[in-house]
């Protein structure tokens, strides 16, 4: 008398995990590819939101560009030292992959910051994003693919 068999035998187990395995080969790559693009696509928009604060900055408090990027941020009552022009994840300073480092620069007879300069760095390089961007008062953004970009490199 012969046994029914049932359930799967162990080559078949085998054969659709090897499947599983190569297409997750195929599709993590991509994944990651796809992720550092969206990090390095949000750096450059809130570059462009600190330099828009920036100028707003400027203009509202008539005191020059902010101290520091947590002035920028939102802490409560709406001042100065609190403008709420940008989130305040943001403001800490990292964000979506990226440190955003801020420099004011140019200090007048006032004691006002007439000039400042924005790095967004990735936080692990070549992972979490390939590019650097840096920017100014100019609100001109520029990209380095292999150091911290300055004022000499490209536009993007």
């Amino acid at each position: 008398m012969k046994r029914k068999q049932t359930g799967f035998s162990l080559i078949e187990l085998l054969i659709v995990v090897a499947i599983i395995l190569i297409i997750a080969a195929i599709a993590i790559p991509n994944l990651m590819a796809s992720r550092m693009a969206a990090n390095e696509s949000s750096a450059v928009q809130e570059t462009r939101a600190i330099t828009t604060a920036e100028v707003v900055y400027s203009t509202q408090y008539n005191i020059g560009f902010a101290q520091q990027l947590t002035y920028l941020g939102d802490g409560g009552a709406i001042s100065s030292t609190a403008a709420g022009l940008i989130d305040s994840v943001l403001a800490a300073g990292t964000k979506n992959g990226y440190t955003f480092l801020y420099s004011p620069a140019s200090v007048d007879s006032a004691g006002h910051y007439q000039a400042f300069a924005l790095n967004a760095n990735p936080l692990a390089p070549g992972s979490s994003a390939r590019k650097y961007f840096f920017t100014d008062q100019t609100a001109v953004i520029r990209v380095n693919l292999t150091v911290p970009a300055a004022l000499t490199d490209p536009p993007i």
